[in-house]
């Protein structure tokens, strides 16, 4: 299966597309964590990253679309792959299909502005490898201490809430438009979001089409 998770900053995407991968046995592709790693680095393309992503912007189409198609040409992604944080905006989606990159659904997590900023400004992030938590949510078993590694929690930059609204508005202006793309094609379900983790995995599961009646592919994308 191929899948693309949409929804605004802070909607859950990056959660819900890991228990979606255990489910699937497929891997995520999170742009977040792909740019993160090269912004700790200190590589070229990470410090080109970290200059928008500070400013609550997008990454350019070009440094993204690289950094894809890289990826879903490893081994592992050849029975499908979730796509978390990419495409952010149509051209992006449409030089996607102009590569063959295909997929079976675009998911889009609904949720209000209001209830991002109130939610993001809870968030925890590992130093060491990027997994996150949030204080009331999904709390680490200790705090400031990251369950997968041990590493220590923060909070992100992009999570203050400033940054946050200029993200908002970002999405709303560049990305929200992709429903009406994905819709179009007919690829597009939508999922309320909900006040746990587990009761929006199961309005997932609720989707008409959603990922337990997919079969997953004999050969993928490329």
């Amino acid at each position: 299966m191929r899948l693309i998770l949409l929804g605004a900053p802070g909607a859950g995407k990056g959660t819900q597309a890991e228990i979606l991968s255990r489910e699937l046995g497929i891997p995520t592709i999170s742009t977040g964590n792909i740019l993160r790693a090269a912004m700790k680095a200190g590589t070229e393309v990470g410090l080109k990253a970290k200059s928008y992503v500070d400013s609550g912007k997008l990454v350019p189409d070009d440094v993204i679309i690289g950094i894809i198609r890289e990826r879903l040409a490893e081994p592992d992604c050849k029975n499908g792959y979730i796509l978390d944080g990419v495409p952010r905006t149509i051209p992006q989606a449409q030089t996607m299909e102009d590569m063959g990159i295909d997929i079976d659904c675009a998911l889009s997590i609904e949720i209000g502005d209001d209830t991002i900023i109130d939610r993001m400004s809870g968030r925890r992030t590992c130093k060491n490898c990027s997994q996150t938590f949030h204080i009331v949510n999904n709390p680490p078993k200790v705090e400031g201490v990251c369950d997968a590694c041990g590493g220590e929690l923060t909070i992100r930059k992009d999570d203050a809430p400033e940054t946050v609204k200029a993200r908002l508005d970002t999405y709303h202006r560049e990305t929200e438009p992709l429903k009406a793309f994905y819709a179009e094609r007919g690829k597009l379900k939508t999922v309320e979001n909900q006040p746990t983790i587990s009761a929006t995995t199961a309005e997932i599961k609720k989707a008409p089409v959603s990922y337990t009646h997919l079969t997953l592919p004999t050969n993928s994308l490329v």
